[in-house]
This record gives structure tokens, sequence and C-alpha cells, in this order.
């Protein structure tokens, strides 16, 4: 029934397709909490610029940023990312593009955590005499990451759903083999449903498991 599959680096493919919902996840989770730290900070600059980067690329569609990240960065100004060898430079600069697009979101999920810490908390920080970047990182920072765990899976979850976009640039992730195979096979619904099952089993694990640390480690107040 499953012959079909034969030839196919299946595994390898969903293997790749990990791979780049971790190292765009982590990138992702870094540039946005720093993209969160500057649209609450009491620099208008830094603050204007946070505004301007999420609203502009979180509208922007991702193919695009991911053509642009291949076309542009990489065609039109040479950027490689150290990478000679073409099937690597696409990867990288697939992670590029997925962690520059994530990142207005997770940016936007960690706000809304900031908001949830009480202003007194801040204010009683201040007034001990900790900076703006201390009061972040000490205390709103730790409390605000605990209260989204649950819309952090959800973008996490969504991000591994995106990494299908990376074929546009040929990254051999499970969404190029699958349309090569519906090119080289009969079996287009066989094809469809072990490609989704197997999409199945990476984001179902990750919503339970991140579903109950968010209640294990939800702020009590």
């Amino acid at each position: 029934m499953f012959d079909f599959l034969e030839g196919y680096d299946v595994l390898g493919a969903f293997w790749m397709t990990v791979k780049l919902t971790a190292l765009s996840a982590v990138g992702s989770l870094v540039w946005g909490t720093l993209l969160a730290g500057m649209r609450v900070s009491p620099v208008p600059l830094m603050r204007g610029f946070g505004t301007a980067y999420v609203n502009i690329v979180r509208n922007i569609p991702l193919t695009v940023i991911i053509l642009f990240s291949s076309l542009g960065l990489a065609d039109v100004f040479g950027m490689t990312l150290g990478a000679q060898d073409f099937k690597i430079q696409g990867f990288r600069l697939a992670v590029l593009g997925l962690a520059a697009y994530t990142a207005a979101f997770v940016c936007e999920a960690i706000r809304s955590g900031i908001n949830t810490v009480p202003m007194g908390q801040a204010e009683a920080a201040r007034a001990i005499g900790l900076s703006f970047t201390q009061t972040l990182t000490l205390i709103v920072l730790p409390q605000a990451f605990r209260s989204v765990i649950g819309p952090l899976a959800n973008v996490l979850i969504a991000l591994t759903k995106n990494t299908t976009v990376a074929a546009a640039i040929g990254v051999a992730e499970a969404a190029y083999l699958m349309k090569t195979m519906i090119e080289n096979e009969a079996q287009t619904l066989l094809i469809g449903a072990v490609f989704a099952f197997g999409f199945v089993v990476l984001t179902l694990p990750t919503g339970l498991i991140l579903g109950w640390l968010s209640k294990r480690l939800a702020v009590k107040r």
C-alpha cells in the first residue's frame, strides 16, 4: 500500500523541517524579545522602530520575505551567511527569513505578557534604583514569559507549518518532497495523508507539552 514511499527520504525531509523550526524558533525568540523590549522602552526612537518593524513585517506575506531572503540578500547583495554550498545557503537564508517574520508575532505575544505584570512592580524597582533594563530583565520579563507560554506555543506551531514556504527557494523539507512525490507518483491522496500525519506528529505533542507547562508555570495573581 505504501510502496510509493520507496526511494524517497521522507524522514530526512521531516528532519529538515524540524531543524528549520528549531533554529527559526530560537532566532525569533531572541529577536522578538528584543523587539518587545523596544516596544515598551522609554526611548521614542526604539519604540518607533519596534512598532514599525512589527506592523510592517507581520503584514507582508511570508513567501515574499523568504523570496527576498534568497533573491534579494543572496543574489543582489551577495549575502551568503558563510555558506558556499547552494543547499546550505538556502537553508540558512530560510532560517533568517522565518525568524525575522515570526519575531513580529513573538514580540506581540511577549508584549501582552509584559502588560499583565502589575505596574506597581516596575515602580517599586525604579524606586530602589534599578534601571529600565534591569527592571525589564530581572522583574518583568521572567513573569511575562510564564504568562505567555500558551500564546508562544501557538506561534511555534504556526512556525512549524510555515516552514513549508521554504520550499519556494529549494530547501528540501517536507513540503518540497511532497510536491516532488505528487509530480512523480499517482497516489496523491495517500501522499497528502502521509505528510499531513507527519505534521500532526510534529505539532500535536508541542501543543500538549507547552499547554501543560503553561498551566504549571502560570503566575498566580
